[in-house]
């Protein structure tokens, strides 16, 4: 059911699975990835292991959609027929894209549009277009889509472990994450997005077994008390690894709605390097 006619908008780095982007008819904007030689869209020219199979010759760097690719998505929902937009985009704190998606207005090309800026990265803002999709489709209003969006976008939380820094370092993504950390005994960071988008340490454990456990765990913590959540174990060339975390996060957090595992997309890769995994939930109510 969509009387409104909304539609939803996101862009590539949001990590939803193709699963749901069918399910719920999303439009998706994708990043651009740039090698010296050639430019790719996010997902669309380019898949996460090409990013990875092309590491040891250049790691690329990314940018954002283009307008001109804003524009025709714009164009492309209102020739499809619908009313109004509800973009879902990656944390303002990190990337441009919301800035950009924001300055074509509340109305392109007539659509009254609402955007939502989740302050958080890959499925931890495309959890937030999922539950827009789960809203639209039971009927609500599009101002209480938006506003339940929002505050379910607020009580998201991904923790995540690198095996190196490096990536983070050289995309300018650091943030608020020491560089120093993983050079001294061998202390690795779990990090996530703070209220403002940034990454920060949330933890710091010994060793990539122990960080992970911390993440697991915090985690858990994060959905104490929650009636409904969504969880979710991404991984970047870490299948292994994330398979067992999620078996473990259903056995510490049985009652999820939706779970969700699988590789990130090609630009989150370039930022992340191989090995990442991010532990995340949705708090629901």
């Amino acid at each position: 059911m969509n009387a409104e006619k909304v539609a939803i908008l996101v862009d590539s780095c949001s990590d939803v699975p193709r699963e749901y982007r069918g399910r719920y008819d999303m439009y998706v904007v994708p990043l651009t990835i740039i090698y010296k030689d050639a430019e790719y869209r996010d997902g669309v020219d380019i898949q996460p292991e090409d990013v990875f199979a092309r590491f040891s010759q250049e790691i690329p760097s990314t940018s954002l959609p283009s307008p001109a690719t804003v524009a025709d998505v714009f164009r492309k929902i209102k020739a499809d027929g619908y009313d109004k937009v509800i973009a879902v985009i990656i944390s303002s704190g990190l990337s441009g894209t919301y800035e950009l998606v924001k300055s074509f207005g509340p109305a392109p090309e007539g659509l009254e549009t609402c955007c939502i800026d989740t302050r958080n990265i890959g499925i931890g803002s495309g959890f937030s277009a999922i539950r827009a999709g789960e809203l639209i489709e039971k009927g609500l209003p599009f101002s209480e889509v938006c506003r339940q969006v929002e505050e379910a976008a607020r009580h998201t939380r991904l923790f995540f472990c690198v095996s190196t820094l490096e990536y983070l370092m050289k995309g300018g993504r650091i943030g608020l994450v020491s560089g120093m950390l993983g050079t001294v005994l061998d202390l690795k960071p779990v990090i996530s997005c703070n209220a403002d988008g940034i990454y920060y340490t949330v933890a710091k454990a010994r060793g990539r077994k122990k960080s992970l456990r911390t993440a697991l765990e915090l985690a858990v913590e994060a959905a104490k008390g929650a009636k409904e959540y969504n969880i979710t174990v991404m991984h970047g060339a870490a299948k292994e690894e994330a398979d067992e975390l999620l078996a473990d996060l259903k056995a510490r957090l049985p009652d999820f709605r939706i779970a969700i595992e699988g590789q990130i997309t090609p630009a989150l890769v370039v930022h992340t390097g191989p090995g990442l995994i991010g532990i995340g939930v949705q708090l629901l109510g």
